[in-house]
């Protein structure tokens, strides 16, 4: 049997398959951020997954940036995501949930009370954002105070303990992306002179602490971590990627870590930019525990890098979206259904559970 489709323990659990489904946002969300029956459909659809590692969820109100995307932080998101968490289960899956703060990368339109968004350090993003109304530049944030950082902490643990209460299996922290705890770790976006910047251990310091908190709500071997060393996403950038994401990943392992995920540089990512040579393959030798890596993967790609031992299961992102039997269709070399790339983002059943699986 080929690698891809062989067993994997990945803390306390035992993946069937090596074929993991990737976070996708998918603004399914309704109401106040809350996980609908539609999204339980969903993700049902693709149990056969090794491991389904839901979409990036915010741990409060003020982790929002983008349009009904779902929240980890009231009981009534709790009670959607137990409906979820439900219907993946009833067909044998397994499902962990990604704890989500976007930081800079937000509106005041999406803030309570109209406040500037967070960040480490108060410099803005370059892009635009969707308000809900329009596209508007990102604004200049608001540079988080030292005393505010326990807090930042504390939501975390609230939303591990959460997703906890609503059934998953584990969680995933996103310090990936352009994204809080992302902006905290690179050089681009924290200029901090205090004890969380001014140096590579004291950016890293926020992920740590937040990666020891949650594990204290799940114990290590059911929390995961998702970093992106390549990636210029979201207008982020780093001075030497190699040494500080060396650097995390030699303390991650000391948490012992149910897994990594290290996302590898696509080539679009370098026609926007992004540093060639900083990812998982470069990096497996800093990290002791299992490796996920993700990034436009094929089935020989997957196999390749499983056989070459700097990765030891693959997450799929589009491919999962648009084929809910993916590991089936890879398996047996099927074609794949084509993405409809203009209901990534939408609302309802159309792109979203309406995608056939293969004759079997």
């Amino acid at each position: 049997m080929s690698s891809l489709f062989s067993p994997l323990k990945v803390g306390a659990l035992t993946l069937p398959n090596r074929v993991l489904m990737a976070p996708l946002t998918r603004c399914r969300a309704e109401g106040a951020n809350v996980p609908t029956d539609l999204m339980a459909e969903y993700y049902a659809q693709r149990a056969s997954a090794g491991l389904i590692i839901a979409e990036a969820t915010t741990v409060s109100p003020r982790g929002h940036g983008y349009p009904n995307t779902p929240g980890i932080y009231t009981d009534e998101q709790v009670a959607g995501w137990k409906k979820v968490t439900a219907a993946v289960h009833a067909k044998g899956g397994r499902i962990f949930l990604q704890l989500w703060h976007v930081g800079r990368i937000s509106h005041p339109d999406y803030q309570p009370n109209g406040e500037l968004p967070v960040a480490p350090s108060a410099i803005k993003a370059k892009g635009q954002v969707w308000t809900g109304k329009e596209m508007a530049d990102y604004v200049v944030p608001r540079a988080l105070h030292i005393e505010e950082l326990p807090g930042i902490v504390a939501e975390y643990v609230k939303g591990a303990r959460l997703a906890k209460e609503a059934g998953f299996d584990g969680v995933e922290i996103h310090n990936a992306n352009g994204y809080l705890l992302d902006q905290f770790l690179r050089s681009g976006t924290n200029t901090r002179t205090d004890g969380y910047g001014n140096s590579l251990a004291a950016r890293a310091r926020l992920t740590l602490e937040v990666a020891s908190a949650v594990i204290s709500i799940w114990g290590s071997d059911r929390v995961g971590i998702r970093l992106s060393p390549g990636g210029v996403f979201n207008d982020m950038s780093d001075a030497n990627p190699t040494e500080t994401f060396g650097y995390l990943l030699r303390e991650l392992s000391k948490l012992e870590l149910a897994y990594a995920h290290v996302t590898r540089v696509t080539a679009q990512d370098i026609a926007h930019g992004a540093t060639s040579g900083v990812g998982p393959k470069e990096l497996r030798k800093d990290f002791k525990g299992v490796l996920i890596t993700a990034g436009g993967f094929d089935r020989a790609q997957a196999e390749q890098a499983i056989a070459e031992g700097w990765a030891d299961a693959v997450a799929y992102g589009v491919p999962f979206l648009s084929n809910p039997d993916l590991p089936h269709r890879l398996q047996e070399n099927l074609a794949l259904n084509t993405p409809d790339e203009a209901t990534f983002y939408a609302s309802g059943p159309k792109g979203y559970t309406d995608y056939p699986t293969a004759a079997k």
